[in-house]
């Protein structure tokens, strides 16, 4: 049911949308807020603040002292003091805000999303973009309807190195790209249990939990383990992953659904509070080609060319008819076979003889987040959301596919998906493409 309040600012979000375009004159600076306020939200206060073209105008989030430990932080940086609001709600019906950054929990992306493009206000949304499947689409949707710039934290879109990594593999670099394999390995450590206790003073727990069913406060279900819990969070591989499943999806080159989606792992190891594995393997399968996702927080060796950095390591190998290419955060190498089709004439054995040559490498020129968040900025003036290298439609679909693996281990089978992504005579499956809502944080069916 929609609420007096709901009503009020969907009216008067689409007057702002309409009176809002365009909202910027040539040298005005986008004046931004940013909603979430815990350790991510430390890091866009740190971002923001490096681009000439915006001023940090509001902060927001439901914990008191995150707030005044935000306030403190940019009047010591910049020698002035946001504006503060409890509820994001307000912030976004702000006259004063341009554009609002959102480094929240994964729950909360959509929701939070879909108000603001509502509201009239661009998005810069933490990846994943969404919580489930029904989400990504709806998110779609509400920035198409509210013609609003929505970027997603998929910073490796604005990587130099990456994006020139990609571009080889389209002018055939390894010849014809068929397949991917994902790689996350994060070494993580046990949450251990922490008892249910009343809700710290400062914190509105109502809030956080948004669109999830409302639960006991504890400590692990708060801060950054909120990751490990299904209601908040996805994993790792909606954590990390996500990062190298949009790498993984853009080296393809796919937009479409695979035809079968299976994983399977578990948590292991640990005895304590977390619920989303932390071991787990994952497979996309397509007509003609497939991707492989490997997710591990426990102790693993480096693997194929993959260098080991300490304990962990994450990147992506793309295999091609003519060769491979490794590609990670310290830059990529592309190799390529030396020898010539033996299957046939000599038999497949002969194949032993290949060899493989380096034939191009290069190293990272460090990290592209600033340029993203500038990418950003820029398309928020320009008014055209084509010119965003992580648009909410690439964020979203690569967030879809850690769902579909998500989905596909809880119910612990393969799935089979039709052509728009529903899963083939599978009710089970089906229902874990959204969530049941907790109102008023209800992400609408029409946005």
């Amino acid at each position: 049911m929609t609420t007096p309040r709901r009503t009020f600012l969907r009216t008067a979000s689409a007057a702002i949308a309409t009176a809002r375009l365009p909202i910027l004159g040539a040298n005005d600076r986008v004046q931004v807020g940013i909603v979430g306020l815990g350790g991510r939200g430390r890091d866009h206060i740190e971002y923001y603040g490096k681009v000439e073209t915006c001023r940090i105008a509001s902060v927001c989030d439901v914990n008191q002292a995150a707030r005044e430990r935000a306030i403190a932080s940019i009047d010591k940086t910049h020698g002035y003091k946001p504006t503060e609001f409890g509820d994001m709600r307000e912030l976004f019906a702000s006259k004063d805000i341009d554009a609002v950054s959102l480094p929240l929990p994964n729950h909360w992306h959509a929701l939070a999303t879909i108000w603001a493009c509502q509201a009239g206000k661009d998005v810069y949304v933490e990846k994943p973009a969404s919580h489930n499947i029904f989400e990504s689409r709806k998110m779609v949707e509400a920035a198409r309807k509210y013609k609003r710039m929505v970027q997603v934290g998929s910073q490796s879109r604005s990587t130099p190195h990456k994006m020139k990594a990609i571009q080889l593999l389209r002018e055939g670099a390894i010849g014809k790209v068929f397949g991917a394999r994902a790689l996350c390995f994060r070494r993580r450590f046990s949450i251990g249990h922490t008892p249910d206790q009343p809700v710290p003073p400062g914190v509105d727990w109502d809030k956080f939990l948004g669109p999830a069913q409302m639960k006991p406060y504890s400590l692990n279900k708060f801060d950054y383990n909120w990751h490990w819990f299904w209601d908040t969070g996805n994993g790792d591989l909606g954590n990390q992953g996500v990062h190298e499943m949009d790498i993984a999806l853009w080296g393809l080159n796919r937009t479409d659904w695979p035809k079968q989606a299976v994983s399977s792992g578990g948590k292991f190891i640990w005895q304590d509070d977390q619920e989303t594995p932390n071991m787990q393997n994952a497979a996309f399968t397509w007509a003609d080609g497939e991707l492989s996702f490997d997710v591990r927080n426990l102790p693993t060796p480096p693997e194929a060319l993959a260098p080991m950095r300490g304990p962990n390591y994450v990147g992506n190998i793309f295999f091609g008819d003519l060769g491979f290419m490794v590609l990670d955060g310290a830059g990529f190498q592309v190799f390529k076979s030396s020898a010539g089709n033996f299957v046939g004439a000599r038999g497949a054995g002969a194949g032993s003889r290949e060899r493989y040559e380096k034939t191009h490498e290069e190293k990272s020129a460090g990290d592209a987040v600033v340029a993203h968040v500038r990418n950003f900025l820029d398309a928020v003036k320009s008014r055209d959301y084509t010119k965003l290298n992580a648009e909410i439609e690439i964020g979203a679909r690569s967030a879809a596919f850690c769902h579909l693996a998500n989905i596909a281990y809880r119910v612990a089978r393969p799935l089979k998906l039709d052509a728009n992504g529903r899963f083939l005579n599978d009710d089970e499956a089906n229902t874990l493409q959204t969530r049941k809502y907790r109102a008023p944080y209800v992400v609408p069916e029409r946005v």
